[in-house]
């Protein structure tokens, strides 16, 4: 996303935003329900299922998953998201 970044420069993310073409590997930006609703994530598919996507919200510890709604923002319930 061009210009969003701090201090104008672009976003270094490229998202996937059409949940019709979502594969393994997209990388996505996600909403957390609850006290994070107002936060933005960005996480990357690990699997992409009909009505919904596993999404792999930290590199540093890929073993945590997190199931989201398949939409163009997938929503994870806040249930999910483990300190």
């Amino acid at each position: 996303m061009r210009g969003m970044g701090e201090g104008g420069e672009d976003c270094p993310f490229e998202f996937n935003f059409d949940e019709t073409s979502f594969k393994p590997g997209d990388v996505v930006s996600y909403r957390v329900t609850g006290g994070l609703a107002d936060w933005p994530f960005v996480g990357t598919l690990v699997e992409v299922h009909g009505d919904y996507v596993i999404i792999e919200g930290d590199p540093q510890r890929p073993e945590v998953l997190y199931r989201g709604t398949r939409e163009s923002r997938p929503v994870v319930d806040e249930s999910e998201i483990q300190a």
